[in-house]
Order: C-alpha cells, then sequence, then structure tokens
C-alpha cells in the first residue's frame, strides 16, 4: 500500500512515456500524420551511420569526463576547508549553494554576457591582467564554445557537490583522523586512508547524480548556444531536440532521446550496486 503511490506515479511519469517512445522509434512519424508507416530498424540504422550522432557523443563523453570530475573535486575541496570553520559557516552554504538553485535559463544568459568578445568581463579581465592573446569569442570559437559552457555548469554544480559534502563531513570519525596524524600521516594520506572511506557511499551518490546529468544535458547549452557554433556544443539532447522539433523528424528524435537512456542505464546501475555494497560494509563493521 506504501509503494503503491510511487508506483502510479512511475508508471505515469517514465514507463508509459518510455513505451510510447519506444513506438515511435520504430514508426516514422513527422508530427502530423495518425497512422505514421512502420519502418522497423531504419531509424536505428540511421542513428548508428549518422556521423552528427557520433560528434554528439564524443561532446557527451568530455561533458561527462569533465562534468563530473571537476564538481567532485571542487566541491570536495571546498567541503574540506570550511569544514572545521565555525563563524561564518551559514554564510559559506547559502554562497556556494545559491548558484545550484538559480535558473538554468538565468544562469547561461548571464554568462552568456561574461563570455562576450566585446563587452565581456573575462576578456575586460584578460585584457587587464596583460593576457590579450587569450582573448577570443569563447561561445563563438568552436575550439572553445564547448568548454565554456561545461565552466558554467561546473560553476553552478560545484555548490550542490559543496553542501552534501560538507554535511556528509560532520559524521566522520574526528578522532581517527587526530590518530592518523599522530602517526606522522600528512594531509593527502589522512584524505585518501581515513576521510574518503568514510564518505565513500555519498561520494558515489553524488557521482551518479552528476554522471546522469552529464547524459542528459541539454538546457545550460540549448540556452547559451543551441547547439553552435557549427555543431560543437552539440550533445545528444540537443541534437534529439533539433532533429524531432526543428526538423520535424519525431521519430528520429525520439530514437536519439532513448539512446541517451540506454548509455546512462547501465553507469548508474553499477553506481548504485557498488554504492549498497559499501553501505552494507559499512553498516557491518
Amino acid at each position: 500500500m506504501l509503494v503503491a503511490p510511487v508506483m502510479v506515479m512511475v508508471s505515469v511519469f517514465f514507463l508509459f512515456p518510455l513505451g510510447n517512445a519506444m513506438y515511435y522509434a520504430f514508426v516514422d512519424f513527422d508530427g502530423l500524420n495518425p497512422t505514421p508507416p512502420f519502418v522497423g530498424l531504419a531509424n536505428f540504422t540511421e542513428m548508428f551511420g549518422d556521423p552528427k550522432v557520433w560528434a554528439a557523443l564524443k561532446n557527451n563523453a568530455i561533458w561527462i569526463l569533465i562534468g563530473t570530475v571537476a564538481p567532485l573535486v571542487i566541491g570536495l575541496a571546498l567541503a574540506l576547508l570550511t569544514w572545521t570553520v565555525r563563524r561564518g559557516s551559514p554564510f559559506y552554504r547559502i554562497a556556494f549553494f545559491l548558484p545550484y538553485v538559480l535558473p538554468q535559463v538565468a544562469i547561461g544568459v548571464v554568462w552568456s554576457w561574461i563570455y562576450d568578445p566585446v563587452n565581456g568581463w573575462l576578456n575586460r579581465i584578460l585584457e587587464v591582467v596583460g593576457l590579450e592573446a587569450w582573448q577570443t569569442g569563447w561561445l563563438g570559437n568552436p575550439n572553445t564554445a564547448l568548454y565554456a559552457v561545461l565552466g558554467t555548469a561546473i560553476w553552478a554544480t560545484s555548490g550542490f557537490v559543496f553542501v552534501i559534502f560538507l554535511s556528509t563531513l560532520g559524521n566522520v570519525d574526528v578522532e581517527l583522523i587526530e590518530a592518523a596524524r599522530l602517526d606522522g600521516a600528512n594531509t593527502l594520506q589522512r584524505l585518501w586512508y581515513i576521510v574518503l572511506p568514510q564518505i565513500m557511499p555519498v561520494f558515489l551518490m553524488v557521482t551518479t547524480i552528476t554522471l546522469i546529468g552529464g547524459f542528459g544535458v541539454f538546457d545550460i547549452i540549448f540556452v547559451m548556444t543551441g547547439g553552435g557554433p557549427a555543431g560543437a556544443t552539440d550533445v545528444l539532447g540537443t541534437y534529439a531536440y533539433s532533429t524531432a522539433f526543428e526538423l520535424s523528424r519525431i521519430s528520429y528524435g525520439t530514437t536519439l532521446a532513448l539512446l541517451i537512456t540506454v548509455l546512462a542505464i547501465p553507469f548508474t546501475i553499477a553506481l548504485n550496486v557498488l554504492q549498497r555494497r559499501l553501505s552494507q560494509q559499512g553498516t557491518g563493521a
């Protein structure tokens, strides 16, 4: 009885849309024809032979790798630096967490102004510090556009990671850290052998959330570049959107969306299984 409402929500908002998407993947629906023709595996065959899919998948891989590792490192570093801080702790929590709760559209617009090649703060700062050679049109340069948008996403995500890790560090056994310090362990050794093992289940949980976000990233890229310039920032999400709603190829866009789901599920399951094992080991200990 307690699980039934959740199962109803899962069925309505996940299972039914998933089944509907699988239906559209096997037909050729343009958004108008009420009886689209059955095409079998034609959409999947086209997808695996589409060079734009592989280019978008490469951008997704870059986003997943950097967009997962960087927030984890930055968030953990900030949490460790403010762990023992008592005065001003609420201020630090709010200041670092605020970017995460801001609307992605607002973040994208503001950072687009920062990256503006003429009046943007970034190029002006580079000019002031004597690095004019580094100035460029950050969002208009195919070599820098993806990393510029990724930098914005990292800035917005690190605050979430920081708050979670800071809360988790409150449960770390400080006596073990002090004992390790007395035994001559340096900062990195205490972090690796004492702190990380105790927060590892939460660490994996945060990794799972950021990793899934890398597979399904859309809004920040759509607002800042729309997938441009020349497809340099296109990921599977933006390519699926443009294909489905700008080219009216609903079925092919749905097939691309299913690919995102298929790629994300194995990583999610693996990390969840590992997290449960570590949690059980910690409980048993």
